[in-house]
């Protein structure tokens, strides 16, 4: 019993060499301003769906920010052996907490990402220009490096 339980164990870590990160979902963690959660989901081969639920004390104390983004994929821009794209795309944000009123803003994101060959993560560090558009207009830059998990 012990050896089937080994055997299926490898099996199932040799699938994931199959598994690419240029489609499906990911989940992970985000570590900067802001940290948290962070998940993608590949609408097509250049561009994704990236959400984020965390933490961040960039606008007036300590908030919850959840947000939304499109972002677009290169894979051109950085020639090598192993796939490094770079992306770019807009999306929105939502604070809340820290003792303040909610807040409402919209998000530059520019960021390269690392899609492994041989397990089923990518490893990713990107920057954020947020401007709070409501109650009052504000301006902010995040950074964060995050690494996700990929699903199916």
């Amino acid at each position: 019993m012990r050896k089937m339980i080994v055997v299926l164990f490898g099996c199932g870590l040799m699938s994931f060499s199959a598994i690419a990160q240029d489609h499906g979902f990911g989940l992970g963690v985000v570590i900067g301003d802001p940290t948290g959660m962070s998940a993608n989901l590949w609408m097509s081969r250049q561009s994704t769906l990236q959400f984020g639920f965390s933490l961040s004390d960039r606008f007036k104390g300590n908030r919850a920010l959840m947000s939304v983004d499109y972002l677009w994929h290169s894979f051109d821009v950085i020639r090598s052996t192993e796939r490094f794209p770079v992306y770019y795309g807009v999306g929105g944000a939502l604070t809340s907490g820290g003792g303040g009123e909610a807040a409402l803003g919209v998000r530059g994101v520019f960021g390269v990402a690392w899609l492994s060959r041989q397990v089923p993560i990518d490893v990713f560090f990107q920057v954020v220009p947020t401007v709070i558009i409501v109650p009052a207009s504000s301006f902010g830059v995040g950074a964060g490096v995050g690494v996700r998990f990929y699903f199916g």
